[in-house]
């Protein structure tokens, strides 16, 4: 016979071992359904060697060759650069939003650039003038005087908490960008560690260690998210990593790190340790960290301060020529230079009749410099870029707002880009529960094919036996 029954018992054997290893793989597959960090695998099944017969070339069956990950590593590192992205937006809006809770009013509409006055430095301010108005029509009421002091001493104390606010804004983005920092690194070593591992399984077992590679392309879009970088595979397998165009990882060392470091003022940034160069992430969180502290943060902190400054130099330009009820004079209104130390002068809070209402000294009924001062609210300033302190501040909080504005917009785009992304990579790498069943009574099906062969091959054996004995 062309096909003997020890050759066909050797067929239904390697044939069953074969859909065993595929109900095997299928099985590892349904247990990581939800694992939105595994990658589908496939059992590789190839035909065993066929064998010479006296009938020409005979087949011997089936074997499992291998088991394949499906993965696009174009699309990993799409999804590796929009995380990026996507994370220095977000960075940037959670910071935007904690301003604007720290001046504590919204942007009503960011095209006129108008703004919310019902609450915050807006309503004090104007609070202030009005008081001003009222106060200048009798300038010689105490009880006006020492509502004066109290809208002065609440706009005052309004720029102060904003400005601490801001100052502890500014802490909280320094800090969270160290601690961005020391985790990009430990990526960087469990990166360059994988890259060890993987290389000594493919080695050892001749094989792809997937569920490493997989761990692996998860720590590589950890990383990702915290700052961009640029990544290249070798032909071993590992991968290596570049930031700012300096190495961070060559096959398994890590070469170089980031620190964090004073640029001066206590501006801090990022730079190579080891090679010294400064390093300006574009993307990824660490730059939303320094882009939002540097540029919207600063600037309305600058504007603030600003304001409060024009705002004690043009009242006590005024006051400072008046006279109180009892002839003094040259008395400041307001002491401090900015939003962070402006304060009402304790003099004038311990006794209002202090106050320089009057341009005659001993006409305590004049109400010339206190007019004068009320309608500094409708006057043009030059260090405020000609613009009344309440359209100042407003647009001060509309740019703010536009700044938001368009990182929300981001976001929303972003939130769009990477579903867009993980639907593509979970229509290629993602487990289908229907395909696995599919794949699952395939291979149970023809492992119980194989065990009838087995079994009738065996039948076969005993009457073999049975006759020759």
């Amino acid at each position: 016979m062309s096909l003997g029954l020890l050759q066909a018992l050797s067929i239904s054997s390697r044939a069953m071992d074969t859909q065993q290893a595929g109900i095997a793989v299928t099985g590892n597959n349904l247990a990581n359904v939800n694992n939105p960090n595994y990658s589908r695998q496939v059992l590789q099944i190839s035909t065993s060697i066929s064998v010479p017969t006296n009938i020409g070339m005979e087949g011997t069956g089936v074997q499992a060759t291998g088991v394949e990950q499906i993965v696009s590593q174009a699309l990993n590192s799409q999804i590796q650069a929009e995380n990026s992205t996507s994370s220095y937006w977000q960075t940037l809006q959670q910071a935007l939003q904690f301003a604007q809770s720290d001046l504590g009013q919204q942007v009503t509409s960011v095209s006129s650039g108008s703004s919310d006055s019902s609450q915050g430095i807006a309503s004090s301010l104007s609070d202030f003038f009005n008081e001003l108005q009222n106060f200048s029509a009798d300038p010689t009421s105490l009880s006006e005087r020492q509502v004066l002091i109290g809208k002065a001493s609440t706009l005052a104390s309004q720029f102060n908490q904003v400005s601490s606010q801001l100052s502890s804004l500014t802490s909280q983005l320094n800090d969270q960008l160290q601690t961005d920092v020391t985790n990009a690194n430990q990526l960087l070593s469990d990166i360059a560690s994988l890259n060890n591992q993987i290389y000594t399984e493919k080695i050892n077992t001749n094989s792809a260690p997937n569920d490493l590679m997989d761990l692996r392309e998860e720590k590589l879009e950890d990383l990702s998210k915290l700052v961009n970088f640029t990544a290249s595979q070798e032909a071993n397998g590992s991968v290596d990593i570049s930031i700012g165009g300096v190495q961070m990882v060559s096959g398994y060392n890590v070469t170089d790190t980031m620190s964090v470091y004073n640029a001066g003022g206590g501006q801090m940034l990022v730079k190579a340790t080891t090679a010294g160069t400064q390093l300006t992430p574009t993307s990824g969180s660490i730059a939303g960290e320094i882009d939002a502290r540097d540029g919207p943060v600063a600037t309305l902190n600058t504007n603030l301060n600003t304001l409060a400054n024009q705002l004690i130099t043009a009242v006590n330009g005024v006051h400072d020529g008046g006279y109180g009820l009892n002839g003094t004079s040259k008395a400041q209104f307001f002491t401090g230079f900015d939003a962070s130390d402006i304060a009402v002068n304790t003099a004038l809070v311990d006794d209002p009749s202090l106050i320089q209402a009057s341009g005659t000294k001993g006409v305590t009924g004049d109400n010339t410099v206190a007019l004068a001062m009320a309608q500094l609210a409708n006057q043009l300033n030059p260090g405020l870029n000609n613009q009344t302190f309440s359209q100042s501040y407003d647009n001060t909080v509309a740019t703010l707002g536009q700044s938001l504005s368009s990182a929300n917009s981001e976001v929303t785009d972003q939130d769009t880009v990477q579903q867009m992304l993980t639907q593509q990579r979970t229509s290629i790498s993602g487990v289908s529960l229907v395909e696995e069943m599919g794949n699952l009574s395939a291979y149970q099906n023809a492992y119980e094919a194989s065990a009838h062969l087995l079994s009738a091959v065996d039948e076969m054996l005993k009457e073999l036996v049975s006759v020759l004995t």
